[in-house]
């Protein structure tokens, strides 16, 4: 930094020149407050013929409380001046501007702020003759000084009256910042600028009252939609204001107004989009800090922080995720060269099948260390100090609430007692060799599997994986076996109709009394069973109780037509069986045969008829 940057500095923003008084010093200037006359500021220029460069220095009377511990290495003790209250400025490559710029601020403020009239005692002259007045002859052009309310809005200037002077701190600045944004919330003005203007952290305190002019009226055009360039300076200015909630009705309100400036000046052109960078993180910090749900929040993150957490998520959790979904995240964290296998070239949505139950499979059986697939690979979810809005003009009235909250599956916010915590799965932690040997044995074994060609070599430290590679080849192998099976469909609607047409099929293999007269079928009778002599159902222990029962009334002089009906049996096959029990009887004790009556079944009344 020079010198001329700070003469510059304080004849654009205060209206003050620099003054040279001695002629005899030319190397030397001053800057005075034209409201006060008091010194502000001694520069000393003096050339160096040893090196053949000019040496810059400077004495501002801004207070020797900044030369505390751990100030700047380019801030001393006065060079020329004298008191407490000056403090000495080497001007050379590491002299930073905005440092000087607001050392010299404060100079200006704390001289207006000091200022008295002294009144003295009116006391009798000696006789020089009558008193006249003197005109004194006009000062040169350079040295004239609009009044500041000539200038200056009132607004502005009570605005400027609200900073206030403490430690100088980065906070103090912040809370300086949302103090006079909220009184200057609903301001508009109509005197467009134009013109460069660097700072970092930029708040209206570092502005000449023409560039706070230029920028009202700048943000009056953007509120209505209108945009226009600007230096970036005050369009982080005005991204500060909606960070502070000056502008706005509420958080969401503000993040709309957030999206609808990145739309309108970054994404159109208008603005640097190196902007969108730093608006994407504070948006995400202003969410979370503002609790807007994380299904909106999502929409305002980084997408690559979301697309790592929907990978991690996928491997977290394979069973609630698609073959698709599995096989993408394991290509952003394995490498895209995956994709170049041909497993997946020749059948695309095979290969993503066959990956992903790769996965599915280490991560139902893999265990060692008391660990599984996705913590070997992935670690733990650890905490980390979060700062939201760090690099943002910020500032908090009360400390923020205890609270927890959970952006997915794969990120949490925490905060305690103030302070913020983000618990993350973090790169640090990953083991992304144990990953790729996973990958690249299932690579292996599934191009033998499919016989692809281009086969892998085996690597032996790999062969802990080989055992997922071939469960999901034995499971793939089996699936296509079951879907080449023929499939039978049976209608079961139709089973009504079957059973219908095989009524009216029986029905018509009976003749006579066989026909069941109802037309709707009744619940079968309730018989009650003639107990079976012993000597038959001991003599025939092979035939059915039906049979016995049909025996056991031939050989009481009974009808069996009741029987035969319940039964739904015919005759002849009845005969036919009770005549082969006899046979087989006959053959076993001759002596004790029992033959029924022939012909039997005319004491049913019935002629047998064979189907």
């Amino acid at each position: 930094m020079e010198l001329s940057e700070l003469t510059a500095y304080a004849a654009e923003k205060f209206q003050i020149a620099e003054q040279r008084k001695w002629a005899d010093f030319p190397g030397f200037s001053v800057l005075a407050d034209p409201e006060t006359g008091k010194w502000l500021a001694l520069l000393m220029r003096q050339w160096d013929s040893d090196t053949g460069t000019e040496i810059q220095k400077c004495d501002i009377k801004c207070g020797r409380q900044n030369l505390s511990a751990g100030s700047e290495p380019y801030l001393s003790q006065p060079f020329r001046m004298k008191g407490e209250k000056w403090v000495g400025i080497n001007f050379d490559r590491r002299t930073k501007p905005e440092v000087v710029f607001r050392l010299f601020d404060r100079a200006v403020y704390q001289g207006r702020q000091q200022a008295f009239t002294i009144v003295l005692e009116e006391r009798p002259r000696p006789d020089t003759g009558p008193y006249q007045d003197i005109v004194l002859p006009p000062p040169p052009a350079a040295f004239r000084f609009p009044r500041p309310e000539e200038k200056i809005p009132g607004k502005i200037r009570e605005m400027q009256k609200l900073y206030e002077y403490s430690d100088g701190s980065f906070a103090q600045k912040c809370r300086n910042f949302y103090r006079q944004g909220k009184f200057m919330e609903d301001y508009e003005d109509d005197l467009p600028w134009s013109g460069d203007c660097r700072r970092y952290f930029t708040t209206y305190h570092d502005l000449t009252v023409r560039q706070l002019r230029g920028y009202f009226a700048w943000r009056a055009n953007v509120r209505r939609g209108i945009f226009s360039p600007i230096p970036s300076s005050l369009a982080y200015l005005y991204l500060y204001e909606l960070l502070n909630g000056i502008g706005t009705t509420s958080p969401e309100d503000g993040l709309r107004k957030m999206q609808a400036f990145k739309a309108g000046f970054l994404d159109s052109g208008i603005g640097d989009p190196a902007i969108g960078k730093n608006l994407r993180r504070w948006m995400l910090d202003y969410a979370v800090l503002h609790h807007i749900p994380a299904s909106l929040a999502r929409t305002y993150a980084d997408p690559a922080i979301i697309e790592r957490d929907a990978a991690l998520s996928a491997l977290k959790s394979p069973q609630a995720h698609t073959d698709t979904e599995i096989f993408s995240a394991l290509c952003t964290f394995a490498g895209p060269k995956l994709r170049q296998s041909p497993v997946v070239k020749k059948e695309a949505a095979k290969g993503d099948r066959l990956f992903a139950s790769v996965w599915r499979k280490a991560s139902a059986s893999y265990a060692q260390d008391g660990k599984d697939i996705f913590t070997a690979c992935f670690g733990e979810r650890k905490s980390f100090p979060w700062r939201p809005l760090a690099n943002a003009v910020y500032w908090e009235e009360t400390p923020p609430a205890d609270a927890d909250y959970e952006l997915d599956e794969c990120r949490l916010y925490r905060c305690r007692d103030g302070v913020w915590q983000e618990e993350r799965y973090d790169s640090l932690y990953f083991d992304r060799e144990k990953l790729r040997a996973l990958v690249h044995e299932a690579d292996r074994g599934l191009r033998r599997y499919l016989k692809t060609g281009h086969y892998l070599h085996e690597n032996p430290s790999e062969a802990w994986a080989s055992p997922y590679a071939q469960a999901a080849a034995a499971e793939d192998r089996q699936t296509e076996i079951e879907a080449a099976r023929p499939k039978i469909s049976i209608d079961l609607s139709a089973l009504d109709q079957i059973r219908q047409d095989s009524r009216i099929t029986r029905d018509s293999l009976l003749i006579g009394e066989e026909t069941d007269p109802p037309v709707e079928e009744p619940a079968p009778p309730t018989v009650s069973a003639p107990a079976v002599p012993q000597a038959a159902g001991g003599a025939f222990p092979g035939l059915p109780d039906p049979y016995l029962q049909i025996l056991s009334a031939l050989l009481r002089g009974e009808s069996a037509e009741t029987y035969i009906s319940v039964g739904r049996l015919m005759p002849s096959v009845v005969a036919d069986a009770i005549n082969e029990a006899f046979l087989t009887k006959s053959e076993i004790t001759s002596s004790h045969a029992t033959a029924i009556p022939s012909p039997w079944w005319r004491t049913t009344g019935r002629t047998p008829r064979r189907c």
